[in-house]
């Protein structure tokens, strides 16, 4: 196969399929006499999983898992797949947590009208003792202005929406790690109903990556298992492991003789 009978299945150009082979994610090629490569369905096995693993861990990654695979490295390629699912999982965690503390709370505090509060107007507001409002603030919860002239805080509506939640999280158990993690999603997201609609936004990405990572693997599976049913020889030209220790092999697939290779 030429390297535009690969790159016609995805609607690559042949070059693109030249440079995916000089990157590394295809395995090793064999040129005709006169120059030309020679590709196999073993080639195509691999652009195909490259583009799959690509939907799940972005260009650079599935680079990295294709050459790791190809130089016969198969433990660093899973240790990256490994590091992508550990990655997503945390990511779904600190979702699911947004989530679960929007849903904690019983009300959406209204605005506060009126001059900025006081430190002792805010707790009193709230019920709690000055000094955890300023616990909440060495946390990242709160962020009080300062009256020029007398260096006192003063909280104005954020600040006071932002107590009235935590307060709310903190009575439903939560830590004030995660009250601090909430609040800040809050603020990025612009308040409780954006954050809501974001949150949504979020899960729909995190299932549409969770699909191309399996997408990926099956790919990969197909992949691997036809590297382990081929006869392979080593590469005539050994490069220089990682740390310079020993030498990094990449295999070459045996491939028909050019007179059985398809023409187009």
């Amino acid at each position: 196969m030429r390297p535009i009978d690969l790159a016609r299945e995805h609607g690559l150009s042949a070059q693109a399929v030249r440079n995916y082979d000089d990157a590394g994610v295809l395995p090793a090629t064999e040129r005709s006499d006169t120059g030309y490569r020679r590709y196999t369905p073993l080639h195509a096995q691999a652009l195909r999983t490259f583009l799959a693993l690509r939907g799940g861990h972005g260009h650079q990654q599935a680079v990295e898992i294709m050459r790791a695979i190809n130089r016969g490295d198969v433990d660093s390629a899973y240790r990256l797949i490994d590091a992508a699912h550990a990655a997503l999982l945390a990511e779904r965690d600190t979702r699911a947590e947004s989530a679960s503390a929007l849903g904690s709370l019983s009300t959406t505090p209204a605005p506060v009208d009126g001059p900025p509060l006081t430190v002792g107007d805010l707790a009193r507001r709230l019920g709690v003792h000055p000094a955890t409002l300023r616990t909440w603030e060495t946390q990242g919860i709160l962020r009080p202005e300062r009256d020029r002239a007398t260096g006192y805080r003063e909280y104005g509506p954020d600040s006071v929406r932002d107590a009235e939640i935590a307060r709310q999280l903190r009575r439903g158990g939560y830590q004030l790690s995660q009250v601090a993690r909430f609040i800040e999603s809050l603020r990025a997201a612009g308040g409780a109903e954006a954050l809501s609609a974001f949150l949504d936004s979020w899960q729909d990405r995190l299932t549409s990556r969770s699909r191309n990572l399996l997408a990926g693997a099956a790919r990969l599976d197909t992949y691997l298992a036809m590297l382990d049913n081929v006869p392979h020889r080593r590469d005539s030209e050994h490069a220089p492991a990682a740390g310079g220790q020993g030498t990094a092999v990449r295999y070459i697939p045996v491939v028909p003789a050019p007179g059985v290779l398809r023409q187009v």
